[in-house]
């Protein structure tokens, strides 16, 4: 089975004061950790109508692209999901629209705050790829779990803006019969 993937860094340096350069990498059949925050952490999703805007946003164009959300949760100031992406290039473009008509629309709300999602070092979104199971365990349950780190709820099911659409054991069953984990895959990141 071919596999196609990229990276994409704003720089050509592989390293900056001994660290690994960011990257973005888009590849066929992965599992995705995704997680973006708004800038200086202003709480642009304080409001029912600001977060119901994510959600229309963001469940719009992750169908249009064809991502699929395992596990996502909005908190005031950033968001974390969890889930599969068959085609890597659309990963660039959904975030591009998500980001964009989301940050278009609660600032017609909010009146202020540009540029939304940019922090330094020009970074609007990690991204990472799972390598093995206990990885997406491990970010499924902290994506789950935010409500409760941020002492919002103690049971993450009081929270409406955690949103399970795979469970784990599914989705990981799923992702193992489609070799959709990056296994063997030489990334710095994790390394």
């Amino acid at each position: 089975m071919g596999r196609r993937f990229r990276n994409l860094s704003h720089t050509k340096n592989e390293h900056t004061d001994g660290k690994h350069r960011f990257e973005h990498w888009y590849r066929d059949n992965t599992v995705y950790f995704i997680t973006a925050k708004v800038r200086d952490g202003f709480h642009a999703f304080e409001s029912e109508e600001a977060k119901a805007i994510f959600w229309d946003r963001f469940n719009h164009w992750t169908k249009h692209f064809g991502f699929v959300p395992w596990v996502t949760t909005l908190l005031d100031n950033h968001y974390h999901t969890v889930g599969y992406l068959k085609i890597g290039v659309n990963l660039g473009v959904m975030i591009q629209r998500v980001h964009g008509s989301v940050a278009k629309l609660v600032n017609d709300v909010l009146k202020h705050h540009l540029p939304f999602w940019r922090n330094r070092g020009v970074k609007d979104y990690y991204d990472g790829c799972f390598r093995n199971e206990l990885q997406c365990r491990r970010a499924y349950r902290y994506t789950l779990l935010q409500a409760v780190y941020a002492k919002i709820v103690t049971d993450w099911h009081d929270y409406p803006h955690t949103r399970i659409n795979i469970e784990v054991d599914a989705g990981i069953k799923r992702a193992l019969e489609v070799h959709a984990f990056m296994d063997g895959v030489r990334y710095p990141r994790y390394q």
